[in-house]
């Protein structure tokens, strides 16, 4: 069943109201009534598809009734006809200015009535289809964007846990390359956060210093392909095992490369170049000064003062202030000069990360040549 369409009349003089409404209702429309503004915008709320309103009232005349309803939200798009015998250009200028849509003149004519009526009915049809196909739209799209929400909230988690085990798996993966040495879970989580230090305080963006936290326990990954004769032999190595220990950084390269993973890219970075020296004595390429890269010449000061201050099979370990020295004669020769300053100005941190894991160090002779680092 179709429902009626809603008209309320306002007028002060009840014959005219009564003689509107009679002639509406005979078009099919269903009609109340107001004889003031008073009772009109009370009975606005009772839902209407249209207004008609005569404009001189006592109290409250219609070009106030229209501007009250042109300020609710709710009924600002309701249509309007002005029934009135005002028939000047001023105040029918004044009534469209304030927000009417249209005007009958008194004495009300029944054809005229009926199109202005149905005229602004269909306008008013029109207007409401658009609304809901507007609202349907909002729903559609809020449904839409919240299962969207929870997808992409499903897919970061997805994504997180699966970084989270790339992560643990890289460990792993550097855990295995120095599971014969005492101690090698602390050693590489120490790397990790000795670069970190280093890192902040050269200013690299975070992304660079997450990059190389979790890249630097990579960096003697290349130690799976050494002998354990070699790798855990106790005293020194001659020229030929020195040779052969040489290589972990040319097979770690090999290991971790062709990667589309930049940790891995960066990890083979430092594999390859940790062991390169500042005035190109280093291996395996012979680098120099900042043709190292920046990632390997950071981890080769904090791998050598890790080196020197843990115990491994073939050495004890040396003390703070012993490997401080051996560090300090390394600038400029060794190590980047730059990283030293940096690495002896951030000591503290550097200091508060080796107590987790110390070992309590014995004084001992060092070479550095023959520090398996």
């Amino acid at each position: 069943m179709i429902e009626k369409k809603r008209i309320l009349v306002v007028d002060d003089e009840p014959l005219i109201r009564d003689v509107l409404v009679e002639m509406l209702e005979s078009y099919g429309y269903e009609c109340e009534s107001a004889s003031d503004g008073f009772e009109a915008l009370a009975k606005i709320k009772l839902g209407f598809d249209l207004v008609m309103t005569d404009l001189m009232m006592p109290k409250m005349d219609g070009f106030e009734i229209i501007q009250r309803l042109r300020s609710n939200p709710e009924t600002r798009d309701l249509p309007i006809i002005v029934v009135t015998a005002m028939t000047g250009k001023e105040e029918r200028l004044k009534a469209i200015d304030t927000g009417a849509n249209d005007f009958i003149a008194k004495p009300i004519d029944n054809a005229e009535v009926q199109i202005r009526v149905a005229s602004l009915m269909r306008m008013k049809e029109i207007q409401d289809a658009i609304k809901r196909h507007k609202e349907e739209l909002e729903k559609i799209v809020q449904q839409r964007t919240e299962v969207l929400r929870k997808t992409l909230d499903e897919m970061v988690e997805a994504q997180r846990k699966t970084y989270e085990a790339y992560l643990d798996t890289i460990q792993k993966l550097a855990v295995a390359a120095e599971y014969k040495d005492e101690g090698t879970a602390e050693h590489i989580h120490r790397i990790a956060l000795y670069s970190e230090c280093i890192a902040k305080a050269l200013k690299l963006s975070p992304h660079e210093v997450e990059i190389i936290r979790h890249a630097s326990p990579m960096h003697d990954v290349g130690k799976i392909g050494i002998p354990d004769g070699i790798l855990l032999k106790p005293g020194h190595l001659d020229k030929e095992e020195w040779e052969v220990m040489q290589q972990h950084t040319t097979i770690g390269a090999r290991i971790l490369h062709g990667s589309r993973s930049e940790l891995l890219q960066a990890g083979e970075t430092i594999a390859l170049a940790h062991h390169e020296k500042w005035d190109g004595s280093g291996y395996p390429q012979g680098l120099k000064n900042e043709k190292i890269p920046l990632f390997g010449r950071i981890v080769a000061v904090v791998d050598v003062f890790d080196a020197l201050t843990t115990k491994r099979p073939y050495k004890k370990a040396f003390s703070n202030e012993e490997s401080f020295k051996i560090i300090r004669s390394g600038r400029e020769q060794h190590f980047d000069p730059q990283i030293v300053d940096i690495f002896f100005k951030n000591i503290d941190e550097i200091l508060q990360i080796q107590e987790s894991y110390r070992d309590k160090p014995k004084k001992v002779e060092f070479d550095l040549d023959k520090i398996r680092y």
